[in-house]
C-alpha cells in the first residue's frame, strides 16, 4: 500500500481497530510470547488518531486485555498448525475475520485461506489487506449458511471463530455448527466462549451497544460437557483460554496478569473448544 487508508471516527471500520491495536501492543510489550509484527505494520498504513488507545496502553487492565486477545490468537494458531500437519492442503477459514491475519500467520505454502465477514468489513479488508495467492475474502452473513457453498473442504478444512460467537444466540451457534458438520465431514472448528458471568462482566457494554440488555438466550458456556452436546457427529474437547496452551511465564507478564488469567479460565469459564466433525460410517466404507 503506497497511501494510508483513512478510518473515520464512529464508523464500522473503527470497531476493527481496537483488537488490531491490542495485538500490536502485545507484540511490543511481550515479544517472547507474541512476536507477530503484522498488526504494527497494518497500523502504520492506517490514517487514524490512535491517541486515545495510546493513552491507555500503560494501564494494568489494558495490558491484560491485550494479552487476552493475543492468547486467544496463539491458541487458535496452535490448533491450525496441528491440523495442517495432517492436512497440508486444507482450507483455513476465518469466520468473522475483521482485520485479523491468523490465516496468513499459519500459511504453510499449500493451504487455502478464506476470510469471511459482513460486506462492509470485507470492503475495508480489501483496501487494507487485499487477498493474496491461495486466499479469498468472502462477504457474507455467517447466519446465512449459503456461504458454505463457496468454501471447498475436499482436502480438509479447519474453521476458527475468535470472539465471534458471543454475539450470537445459543440456538444460532448450534444450528451453524450442525450445518457445518453436515457439509464438512472430517473438518474441524475452533472457537472460544465465556460463561454467563463472564459474558455479563466482560461483554455487557458491547452487547448493550447492539441493543442487547439481557444475556439470556445468548451464547455462553459454563459446562461444555453438557451444553455442547450437539449431535453424535460433533465431538467437542476444551481447554482453558488463557492458560490451557501456554503458561504465560514470559518476561514482562506480571504475577497479577497470571492471577487474572486463572480467574478468567476458572471463574469466567473462558475456554477454547475444538469441534471435530466425524465422517459417517457409510462414507468410510
Amino acid at each position: 500500500m503506497s497511501n494510508k487508508i483513512k478510518i473515520e471516527k464512529n464508523s464500522v471500520q473503527e470497531t476493527l481497530l481496537v483488537p488490531l491495536y491490542g495485538r500490536k501492543m502485545c507484540a511490543e510489550k511481550f515479544p517472547e510470547l507474541y512476536n507477530d509484527t503484522s498488526a504494527r505494520e497494518l497500523c502504520e498504513h492506517i490514517d487514524y488518531d490512535f491517541s486515545d488507545l495510546e493513552a491507555k496502553k500503560g494501564s494494568f487492565f489494558y495490558e491484560f486485555g491485550a494479552l487476552e486477545a493475543a492468547m486467544r490468537q496463539l491458541d487458535i494458531m496452535w490448533e491450525i498448525r496441528e491440523y495442517l500437519k495432517q492436512y497440508p492442503k486444507a482450507a483455513v477459514v476465518n469466520l468473522g475475520c475483521g482485520l485479523d491475519q491468523t490465516g496468513r500467520a499459519c500459511d504453510n505454502g499449500s493451504c487455502r485461506i478464506f476470510n469471511l465477514d459482513f460486506p462492509e468489513i470485507i470492503a475495508a479488508r480489501n483496501e487494507l489487506l487485499p487477498a493474496g495467492d491461495r486466499e479469498e475474502h468472502i462477504a457474507a452473513d455467517l447466519k446465512d449458511h449459503r456461504w458454505m457453498d463457496r468454501v471447498d473442504g475436499t482436502n480438509g478444512v479447519i474453521f476458527f471463530a475468535a470472539g465471534v460467537f458471543h454475539y450470537f444466540k445459543a440456538a444460532e451457534v448450534k444450528s451453524l455448527v450442525q450445518e457445518m458438520a453436515e457439509h464438512y465431514p472430517g473438518g474441524r472448528l475452533i472457537f472460544d466462549t465465556v460463561g454467563k458471568l463472564g459474558l455479563k462482566l466482560m461483554m455487557s457494554g458491547t452487547l448493550k451497544s447492539m441493543g442487547i440488555d439481557n444475556v439470556e438466550g445468548m451464547f455462553y458456556v459454563d459446562k461444555p460437557g453438557q451444553e455442547l452436546q450437539w449431535g453424535e457427529r460433533i465431538r467437542i474437547s476444551s481447554k482453558g483460554y488463557m492458560l490451557g496452551y501456554y503458561d504465560m511465564k514470559s518476561p514482562g507478564i506480571r504475577a497479577g496478569h497470571r492471577f487474572l488469567a486463572h480467574v478468567g479460565d476458572d471463574l469466567m469459564h473462558m475456554a477454547v473448544h475444538r469441534a471435530e466433525f466425524a465422517v459417517p460410517v457409510s462414507e468410510k466404507e
